[in-house]
């Protein structure tokens, strides 16, 4: 018998038949593969790129869990960095054929000027960084209204009375909360008004001004006063022609409270003609 060579590969298996070892070697390595494959492709593609619901289920298996109970979240109101202030024009509404006293002579109403007035008072509390509320007579913003102060601006008859029959009024509400407060803003305004105008106070204060409605209606911490700017027949030259002058009294009034400003000069009340 020849010698075998140890250096050299022997196949033992019969001509023409694969080793079985081989085969299953090679499966193996084929499958292993695969598999490494396909985790790969699942890794990187996106999953609704995937078929079916083997995506969808990639996709839930994937995401975070989330409860029924919402997140508790903390709502803080935005403080407001301005003073508000509320201006009722009066007789300003669309529903009520009332437009307070009414000149026949020249086709002029009580309405016209304390449009006018309040229109001017806005504008200039607004240059002073101040917020405003323009509102109507009846406005549904004054329920429970919430401002620093609010302020109603009306004028007096066009009816001649008398030769005394000139002047302003300022009062606020009888039975106010704040009696303090309310003082002191009637007192600016009659101050800083009369000041701006020349006009004297007349001390003819009506129920219908101590017990105005919207006294009734705002918040109990609104500081609130109605004015009558001057009679619509001896003050008429000022209420028409020179309404800026009217107007900065009334804001310069709202300015003293607002900032606490000295009053010097508060003019006492003029006794009933």
């Amino acid at each position: 018998m020849d010698s075998v060579n140890q250096d050299e590969n022997v196949n033992l298996e019969p001509p023409g038949k694969k080793s079985k070892r081989g085969t299953f070697y090679f499966l193996q390595v084929v499958v292993a593969v695969g598999i490494v494959v396909a985790t790969l492709f699942t890794a990187w593609t996106d999953p609704g790129l995937l078929p079916g619901s083997f995506g969808d289920k990639i996709t839930i298996a994937s995401a975070p869990e989330f409860t029924d109970e919402p997140e508790e979240q903390l709502i803080v109101p935005t403080p407001r960095l301005n003073p508000l202030v509320g201006i009722v024009v009066g007789h300003w509404d669309d529903n009520s054929k009332d437009p307070g006293a009414v000149c026949t002579d020249i086709a002029l109403t009580e309405f016209e000027v304390n449009q006018n007035v309040s229109t001017l008072v806005r504008d200039m509390l607004i240059a002073q960084d101040i917020d405003v509320d323009v509102l109507r007579e009846f406005d549904p913003k004054l329920d429970n209204y919430q401002a620093t102060a609010l302020i109603s601006i009306h004028a007096d008859t066009c009816d001649y009375i008398n030769a005394e029959a000139t002047g302003f009024k300022v009062s606020s509400s009888l039975a106010n909360p704040h009696p303090d407060r309310a003082a002191r803003l009637s007192a600016c305004i009659r101050n800083r008004y009369s000041q701006a105008t020349g006009l004297k106070l007349h001390n003819s204060i009506t129920i219908d001004m101590t017990s105005y409605h919207a006294f009734d209606e705002i918040h109990e911490d609104t500081t609130a006063a109605i004015i009558e700017v001057g009679f619509l027949n001896l003050d008429r030259e000022l209420l028409t022609q020179h309404p800026d002058q009217v107007a900065k009294g009334i804001a310069d009034g709202i300015l003293c409270y607002i900032n606490n400003e000295s009053i010097s000069g508060d003019p006492l009340p003029q006794s009933t003609p």
